[in-house]
């Protein structure tokens, strides 16, 4: 059960930089900070989680498709293209799900700081 939380945890760290047209300079500060949408950990109802783990796994699934295609492309245009797309898929995924990036971004961030929501998420996944 712990490696499904670590790969959906996983998942959701690649899916930390999720924005529409987010530079890369932009990503060192919103580790920093943040993301202003982001609630208090003790705040985020089960509904909430339950959105965070399903698109998290969509996301995942989305990453071990696009991940290989990006390694194996040597042209730095393509590789953009590719990953603008995987992008794309990847806020779209979090937007079905009726999150914002912001709010993705936000449980992500807080279960890395809050074991008790680490506990939460796992039963929840049980």
């Amino acid at each position: 059960m712990q490696k499904r939380v670590l790969s959906i945890l996983s998942a959701a760290l690649l899916a930390a930089g999720l924005s529409a047209g987010t530079a890369i300079a932009q990503q060192d500060a919103a580790q920093t900070q943040p993301p202003a949408d982001a609630a208090p950990a003790e705040s985020y109802s089960d509904g909430q989680l339950e959105k965070f783990i399903s698109a998290s796994q969509k996301v995942a699934v989305i990453s071990q498709e696009y991940t290989p295609k990006i390694e194996s492309t040597s042209d730095q245009e393509e590789r953009e293209q590719i990953f603008r797309e995987a992008d794309e898929k990847m806020v779209g995924a979090v937007e079905d799900e009726g999150l914002s990036v912001g709010e993705f971004n936000g449980i992500n961030q807080a279960l890395q700081q809050d074991p008790e929501l680490e506990q939460r998420v796992t039963k929840m996944l049980d």
